[in-house]
């Protein structure tokens, strides 16, 4: 993990230009000289938060818990969208929060810590309710989980922009999420065979949750801890979020800025029957804790194995790369899905599955902060969130009515043809912003 002589040599900026002013070069100096430490930093910070926050945003164990609380694909589908309607607006006042102060990490702090209280609350409701209580309090918790994980994307996104330099982003999400993702993939079964399948402590699935508190909490600490931040100097003026939504058309007017944007909400509409395809394994397999236990291994293990690559290929060639692959595995992995009818079959597509949403997220995210100069980009990071989670709000109510009309079959087919569109418009609208720049 820790970095070679050729990480800490100097560092281009993110737009290009080649003449640094005084407050450019004492930036970079302070980023170069505090490179080894903010990177251990942001690496504990997000391999423990990812270790906990995936235990619950992975598609298997959540689903199936409102599932068995209510025995409705509908509440499946609206305890989802109500996560990601949570996410709407707060990306857009996180931005407007930070844009103009010249450090993030104290706000960053907060919405941080706000995002883990819905953890608590979830595992607390599970010891103390039950039945549709139960439903109804554990989807206002994870409402309120989605609003803090909005507001926490932009800030900690721009955090890490400010003081990962950008050949760098790739190799530390991918040592990040690698020991995450291998962490958090063998909790869950786990948790699944152990925790969940005897109950743990009267609930098992409160005591995942609880556990899922811990972790991410943990890594909090040591980011707030350990990281060193520089002052910015190219803050905007501090304005209303109605002031600041004028500048959105000149945002957009960057036609593969709008167009990367027109990909992602696709991608996004192509991700309504992942949270299903749980349900959908159920009507072959039986889903105790073991099996539920194996098949969030599955996922979970795809998407820790394939970061390594996803990072050393969003370095190297750029994220826009990282985003084409993942939509092309994403569609294999629901054609699998629909041909699986055993424990193996299914394994081997939650697998596809888990290494597609690795390769968006980390492609996604990582390419939007490229676009552009950098005193807008907490705000073109925040317009992308809340369009995406405008979607993913709406996507899994859709899904549900989907699949309890037509069937799960019919939900996939309809995701998948999503990403092939997804696909078209990144090949044909969207070059890299790598390359923009260099031309």
């Amino acid at each position: 993990m820790a970095l070679s002589e050729d990480d800490l040599e100097p560092i281009g900026t993110d737009t290009g230009v080649d003449i640094l002013t005084p407050d450019d070069a004492a930036n970079q100096a302070f980023v170069r000289a505090n490179l080894p430490r903010n990177f251990a930093a942001h690496f504990s910070h997000g391999m423990l938060g990812m270790t906990g926050f995936r235990l619950i945003n992975a598609p298997t164990i959540v689903p199936n818990y409102i599932f068995m609380l209510t025995g409705s694909t509908f509440m499946v589908g609206l305890s989802q969208a109500l996560q990601q309607a949570g996410s709407i607006l707060s990306p857009l006042l996180s931005a407007t929060a930070i844009e103009d102060k010249k450090r993030i990490m104290p706000y960053a702090g907060r919405t941080g810590m706000l995002m883990r209280v819905p953890l608590a609350g979830i595992a607390l409701a599970g010891w103390l309710l039950s039945g549709w209580p139960l439903a109804i309090i554990t989807t206002a918790f994870l409402f309120m989980l989605g609003y803090y994980s909005g507001a926490q994307r932009v800030a900690f996104q721009t955090l890490m922009a400010k003081v990962i330099p950008l050949s760098r982003r790739g190799r530390l999400q991918g040592y990040r999420n690698l020991a995450g993702g291998a962490i958090a993939a063998g909790l869950s079964w786990w948790a699944g065979d152990y925790l969940i399948d005897n109950n743990i402590f009267g609930n098992g699935y409160a005591t995942t949750f609880a556990l899922s508190f811990v972790l991410t909490s943990l890594g909090l600490t040591v980011l707030v801890l350990m990281m060193r931040e520089p002052d910015s100097h190219d803050v905007r003026p501090s304005m209303r979020l109605r002031e600041r939504m004028r500048d959105m058309p000149a945002l957009l007017a960057d036609t593969h800025y709008r167009n990367f944007l027109i990909a992602q909400l696709l991608t996004t509409g192509g991700r309504i029957a992942l949270p299903f395809c749980i349900l959908h394994a159920g009507e072959a397999l039986t889903l105790d804790g073991k099996t539920l236990g194996l098949l969030s291994l599955a996922f979970l293990g795809a998407d820790t194995g394939s970061n390594l690559l996803w990072g050393a290929m969003g370095d190297r060639r750029g994220f826009r790369s990282v985003f084409i692959a993942s939509l092309l595995l994403w569609v294999i992995g629901y054609g699998w899905m629909l041909m699986a009818h055993d424990m193996a079959g299914f394994a081997i597509a939650f697998i596809f599955l888990g290494a597609a949403s690795s390769g968006y997220t980390m492609g996604s995210q990582t390419m939007v902060l490229e676009f552009g100069n950098r005193e807008n980009t907490a705000m073109r990071l925040a317009i992308s969130t809340t369009a995406e989670t405008i979607i993913a709000s709406i996507g899994p109510i859709i899904g549900g009515i989907l699949a309890a009309v037509t069937g799960f079959v019919s939900l996939i087919g309809v995701s998948a043809a999503m990403l092939c569109l997804a696909y078209a418009v990144l090949i044909l609208g969207v070059t890299d912003p790598r390359h923009l720049r260099r031309g």
